[in-house]
C-alpha cells in the first residue's frame, strides 16, 4: 500500500485542544463538510466558539480532488461530533451537503456525489490510521450518532435532523470493502 501524502496544516487553536494517546482512539466519524470548499471550511474551522479558545473542526479533511489536510492530529481531541470526541477522530470530506440552506425543510435531500479520488484517498487514510492507532475498530456517519432534531429554518413549528453527513450519496459498502472496521451507530 503506498503512503498517502497528507497536508499538515495546524489549526491556529491545536495546542489549546486536550491531549490524549493513541490508545483512546477506537472509533472514526465521517462527516461531510456541507460548505461549498475547502477555503470556507477553513474559516468556519478557525472560528474560535468556545471559552477554552477553540472551535468546532475535525482532524483530517479530503477535498474533491482526494488531497489529503489533517488540521488537528489523532493524538489531541477535536471538536467534530456531540458525545463521541475523546475516543475518535473526524474525517471531512468536502461536499455541499444541503449548502447555504441546512435546516430547510424543503432541502434535506442531499445530492451532491463524493468524488472517486475522495474515496481513493479516504480508503488509504482509513488503512493508515489503523496502523497508527492500535484500538481503531469502530466507524459511523454524523447522521449515525447525532440525532438529534432543530428547527426548520422555513417553517419553525416544524422540526428537521441537525446532522444528515455524510449521508445517501456516501458509498458505505465501497468504503467498508476490506477495512476491518465496524461500523455502528448510536444505539450501539
Amino acid at each position: 500500500m503506498s503512503m498517502l501524502t497528507i497536508h499538515d496544516q495546524p489549526l491556529p487553536y491545536v495546542t489549546k485542544l486536550p491531549e490524549r494517546p493513541v490508545d483512546a482512539v477506537t472509533l472514526v466519524v465521517i462527516h461531510c463538510t456541507e460548505l461549498p470548499d475547502l477555503a470556507t471550511t477553513r474559516e468556519y474551522g478557525e472560528k474560535v466558539l468556545y471559552d477554552s479558545g477553540t472551535g468546532n473542526s475535525g482532524h483530517y479533511y479530503i477535498d474533491r480532488d482526494g488531497s489529503v489536510y489533517r488540521y488537528v492530529p489523532g493524538t489531541r481531541v477535536a471538536h467534530h461530533v456531540r458525545g463521541y470526541n475523546p475516543q475518535s477522530i473526524g474525517i471531512e470530506l468536502v461536499n455541499e451537503g444541503r449548502y447555504p440552506l441546512w435546516f430547510d425543510s424543503r432541502r434535506q435531500t442531499m445530492t451532491q456525489p463524493y468524488t472517486a479520488k475522495q474515496m481513493a484517498s479516504l480508503r488509504t487514510l482509513l488503512a493508515q490510521l489503523r496502523m497508527e492507532f492500535p484500538h481503531l475498530h469502530q466507524i459511523a456517519g454524523h447522521e449515525d450518532l447525532d440525532t438529534a432534531l432543530v428547527p426548520a429554518s422555513d417553517d419553525p413549528t416544524g422540526e428537521v435532523r441537525r446532522k444528515l453527513d455524510p449521508g445517501p450519496m456516501f458509498p458505505w459498502a465501497e468504503v467498508m470493502a476490506g477495512s476491518g472496521l465496524k461500523r455502528i451507530d448510536a444505539e450501539h
